[in-house]
């Protein structure tokens, strides 16, 4: 009886490993919302935000987790000419958040302080079931647009998004 039960947590397991491997994120296109916040620590994070940024599809920017030394200059010269007067007018560059939690708890400060009721969320497609989870529990009465970057991600970094995935779901079903 205890091998069949495990065997069935197993190929539980297992196959919700797969489904979550082939079903990532997708990009948003053409939504428009107030805020895009971008959480750091991705290839193309910062730049698909200002891409929204110049497609008028939000007002305002907050780039979530950002080194304290980062400066909007720094940030220019990365992403190229004609960026620092967006960088300087519509941008905020958040350095308090650590951690893909945190980034929603510095967001939801963000949004409050600003009387925002919808925003984009941008991050990697293998990290945006978890960070969507996030901000949804944190920001309730937010609408949340869902952009993902496209990466390839290795295996042991979707098995690692994943485990991160249920171990906060199931955190969150013990506390209530």
């Amino acid at each position: 009886m205890t091998l069949r039960l495990t065997a069935l947590v197993g190929l539980l397991y297992a196959l919700g490993f797969a489904l979550f491997s082939v079903s990532l994120a997708q990009p948003a296109e053409g939504a428009r919302t107030e805020a895009v916040v971008v959480l750091t620590g991705g290839k193309g994070r910062i730049e698909r935000g200002m891409a929204v940024m110049k497609r008028g599809e939000a007002t305002r920017m907050l780039i979530s987790g950002a080194d304290p030394s980062v400066t909007r200059a720094d940030l220019a010269r990365r992403l190229g000419p004609g960026t620092l007067k967006t960088l300087r007018c519509c941008v905020d560059l958040g350095s308090e958040a650590v951690d893909t939690r945190s980034n929603a708890e510095e967001a939801r400060r963000w949004m409050i302080k600003r009387g925002y009721t919808s925003l984009r969320l941008v991050t990697s497609d293998y990290h945006m079931r978890r960070a969507a989870y996030e901000f949804a529990n944190d920001l309730p009465d937010t609408k949340i647009i869902e952009d993902a970057v496209q990466t390839r991600p290795s295996l042991l970094l979707l098995f690692k998004e994943y485990n991160f995935y249920l171990l906060r779901r199931a955190a969150f079903w013990l506390d209530m």
